[in-house]
């Protein structure tokens, strides 16, 4: 089974609470679709099924871009560890001029993919990692990166300089405990509704916010 089997196979359509606007490929239960990544995991080395699921913060960019588009429109966006590719998707639907939607994860390079064709829009997916890269973008979309601190240590300099660079930088956090306390400039707030097998809540208060250069 190719990866796009996979996600077809182990999915439903389904349309996000805050973003009823996009269909995408989601779980319906996280139990199995952990339990198969798992088992693809072990045949192939495949990273767990984040990309499953429409986190909160990637809800909450596309909701601001679809509520906002001018902010997109005519513009070269970057949707940074894509996941299920929904604010890519919104960035397009809202007039971007090309979207990239960036992933590390075979799986979600694919769900990005599947998910763009339910929606009917492009979108330019990298096969390298884009951490490191010259800016090309004029808005980049970083929903709920900061959960780790070794992915927040390893993401942030270069988000900042992006932002030096003259890109917008957006990022959308939940609440997590390695968004940084400086540095930033509120663009809005969102309740995105959750479930309590990922997040322990029925809700998460999503923050955006422009990341400004160090």
């Amino acid at each position: 089974m190719d990866a796009e089997a996979f996600i077809r196979a182990h999915t439903a359509i389904a349309r996000p609470p805050l973003v009823p606007e996009v269909e995408l490929y989601l779980a319906t239960e996280i139990t199995p679709i952990w339990q198969a990544s798992e088992d693809w995991l072990r045949q192939t080395g495949i990273e767990p099924p984040f990309w499953a699921f429409a986190w909160p913060g990637g809800q909450a960019l596309a909701r601001l871009v679809l509520d906002g588009p001018q902010a997109v429109a005519g513009r070269r966006v970057l949707d940074f560890a894509a996941g299920c590719g929904i604010a890519a998707i919104a960035a397009m639907q809202a007039g971007a001029t090309s979207v990239e939607a960036a992933e590390i994860d075979p799986l979600a390079i694919a769900a990005c993919r599947v998910n763009a064709a339910l929606n009917g829009v492009d979108l330019i997916l990298p096969e390298d990692d884009v951490v490191g890269a010259a800016c090309r973008w004029d808005i980049i979309l970083a929903g709920d990166v900061c959960y780790e601190a070794p992915m927040t240590a390893h993401i942030l300099p270069w988000l900042r300089a992006m932002a030096a660079a003259g890109a917008e930088v957006w990022l959308a956090d939940p609440g997590r405990a390695y968004l940084p306390r400086d540095g930033l400039s509120p663009l809005g707030s969102f309740r995105v509704p959750t479930s309590l097998e990922l997040e322990d809540r029925t809700e998460r208060i999503v923050t955006i916010a422009r990341l400004l250069p160090s």
